[in-house]
């Protein structure tokens, strides 16, 4: 019996499915037990980003240095150096965590009344399917003024 050539493993990344974020019951009209959501393809990848981005670095036991530094600013002011260092910590975790994407650009604002929280607009292409995105995740400054 030949043995079959190994194939070399395509540099195009697969983009998945998994459970979609946050982790719900798909809602269906019986009564029965409601399988979990799912999310595939091009939002797997907007859901990857919303778990990095709200993931605190040594949150995850077995994965210590997963996630976003972004839990360091809490209680920051919201200034222009607040503003850079987020936007810093944004692309560093996306660069090294979220490898299905090019990073197009970051950009951080104030929001809220009374300046509570950053706006970070980040800007991306799935690169196996070459669609553009846009994600404005909210982080809070301040819970307490909220």
């Amino acid at each position: 019996m030949a043995s079959q050539p190994v194939r070399p493993v395509s540099k195009l990344l697969v983009l998945g499915c998994g459970w979609a974020f946050p982790v719900e019951r798909k809602s269906t009209s019986d009564d029965g037990p409601s399988p979990l959501a799912m999310s595939a393809d091009d939002a797997s990848v907007h859901d990857a980003i919303e778990i990095i981005l709200s993931t605190r670095k040594g949150e995850r036991v077995m994965r210590p240095e997963f996630g976003c530094d972004l839990g360091g600013l809490l209680f920051s002011p919201n200034d222009a150096a607040t503003r850079a260092t987020a936007a810093f910590e944004t692309r560093e975790a996306l660069r090294i965590w979220e490898p299905r994407i090019e990073l197009l650009d970051v950009r951080v604002s104030a929001g809220g009344d009374r300046g509570e929280m950053l706006l970070i607009e980040v800007d991306y292409r799935v690169r196996s399917t070459d669609n553009r995105y846009n994600l404005v995740y909210p982080f809070y400054l301040d819970r307490a003024l909220v």
